[in-house]
């Protein structure tokens, strides 16, 4: 494409924006209400899954070793956990350290007298994985390591944290499929509206030679910018709501904040932003280029 074109194919884009005020702000409000919603869905779900993974940070294999084993062993087996795929921290705990904690935890200066250790072939690996999913076969392999006489796990809790995880993650998909459809629906039809009444500039500059290309370009620039527009503001107006919200929460229970933590807008909007924008991207550009298709066969 010559530059001269592409001057030319921007200058019509944003000259139809200007022009057709009413086609603009109805495209516009289209993409904005559907990422606005979007956008909401995303936050909210997102918090979600952050709270599933703090607390599947929190589940632990437990890896009690035998009671004689040797230093150069335990040190061996620290090691093989190690290298495990699996294994996000592997954290040693000595007999003399667990019957400590089990003294401040339970006994409450109760044991003050005891000088034996009764926990003495107590010591193990507190294992926490970077997936839970994948508790299973980390404890199939423990099994098999010798040294370790008894493994402790939460396979209700891993079981039920997997699935949570993978609700979330089909609800997500399922909500952004349903609004980029509904989007590109809406949009198709605003566009559709928009370019029918432009059909016979559109036929006349077909009947001068003018190729596909070179009239299409002006409505896909302006549907691309158009998306832009369209995903910038709910995103303004999700930064703020979502802000107010939290320091609402944060006033009126403050409990929550304690028991919840939420992730900070900053961190949403480092992914919801370049996602939100793609989307209104796509949606101008997809919607513009088929619907002006429909009106090129002269």
């Amino acid at each position: 494409m010559k530059i001269s074109t592409l001057f030319y194919c921007l200058k019509q884009g944003f000259r139809n924006i200007i022009k057709n005020k009413w086609f603009t702000l109805a495209s516009v409000a289209t993409i904005s209400a559907c990422l606005f919603l979007f956008g909401l869905f995303y936050s909210i779900l997102t918090n979600f899954e952050h709270m599933v993974k703090t607390a599947e940070e929190g589940v632990s294999v437990t890896a009690l070793l035998d009671g004689d084993l040797s230093e150069e062993r335990t040190q061996e087996i620290a090691r093989m956990i190690a290298l495990r795929d699996e294994v996000r921290e592997s954290v040693y705990v000595s007999a003399d350290e667990t019957w400590e904690k089990f003294k401040a935890e339970n006994l409450e200066g109760l044991a003050d007298g005891i000088t034996e250790n009764p926990l003495a072939d107590c010591a193990h690996f507190e294992i926490y994985m970077k997936d839970v999913s994948m508790q299973s076969d980390l404890v199939d392999y423990l099994g098999t390591v010798e040294g370790i006489r008894k493994i402790n796990q939460s396979a209700i809790t891993a079981q039920t944290l997997t699935g949570v995880n993978a609700i979330i993650s089909y609800v997500s998909i399922g909500i952004i499929v349903i609004l980029f459809l509904v989007s590109l629906f809406l949009i198709s039809n605003t566009v559709t509206i928009g370019i029918s009444v432009r059909k016979e500039e559109i036929q006349i500059m077909k009947y001068i030679g003018a190729t596909d290309f070179f009239v299409r370009s002006p409505f896909v620039i302006e549907g691309i910018i158009l998306g832009i527009i369209g995903s910038f503001i709910p995103l303004v107006a999700i930064y703020v709501i979502y802000n107010e919200a939290m320091i609402y929460i944060a006033k009126s229970f403050p409990f929550l904040s304690q028991l919840v933590n939420f992730i900070p807008v900053n961190e949403v909007f480092t992914s919801l932003v370049p996602i939100c924008i793609g989307i209104g991207v796509g949606i101008g550009f997809i919607g513009s280029y088929t619907t002006v298709r429909k009106h090129l066969s002269v």
